[in-house]
């Protein structure tokens, strides 16, 4: 396999901003068409989280071509993240931070190489938070996506439909694993 290198962003600078936005266009290809997937859509929602607290994205690149993404933030209790859930969450799973990974993609033929996991777990591991959550389409991949977040140590919490145009989406919450001292 290609070694990857892997590059933090901390702020959604204007580079960062197309680079992620040729990724995503990329590896949602086959969904552009839907209202939700557009690009027009993933750039407007780029722009609100890259102005958001804690915005952190990384990028994976096999030489010079970027492979794969995923970039999240800080969510607190009252954020809007947890007020769209179909049912209240728990006040203890609210109540501190959390970081909600927005995005993750890699591209098609570094599907199935541990890259996803490599960008997953590197976005996460220098994260002050304690605790992750994420919104997963069920239906993805034919419910491949949503198993493989459960194998990475998410789970299922609650439903979701951000907006209208938006499928109906599992909210997953994943406890970061305790360093060994």
């Amino acid at each position: 396999m290609t070694e990857i290198e892997l590059r933090h962003h901390r702020e959604l600078a204007d580079a960062v901003r197309h680079e992620l936005a040729a990724l995503y266009a990329d590896v949602r290809a086959p969904l552009l068409h839907l209202p939700n997937y557009a690009l027009p859509t993933f750039t407007g929602r780029l722009q609100r989280h890259g102005g958001e607290p804690g915005f952190e994205a990384v990028i994976g690149y096999a030489g010079t071509v970027p492979v794969g993404y995923a970039y999240g933030n800080t969510v607190e209790a009252a954020d809007r993240w947890w007020t769209r859930m179909a049912r209240p969450m728990p006040h203890h799973l609210t109540t501190a931070p959390v970081f909600a990974l927005k995005e993750l993609g890699v591209r098609t033929p570094w599907r199935g190489t541990g890259v996803a996991r490599r960008i997953h777990d590197a976005l996460l591991a220098a994260r002050p938070e304690e605790r992750a959550t994420l919104m997963v389409n069920p239906a993805a991949g034919d419910g491949k996506v949503h198993a493989l977040y459960r194998a990475w140590g998410y789970e299922d919490v609650n439903e979701v439909r951000p907006h209208p145009d938006a499928p109906p989406l599992i909210a997953m919450l994943y406890r970061k694993p305790t360093p060994l001292a």
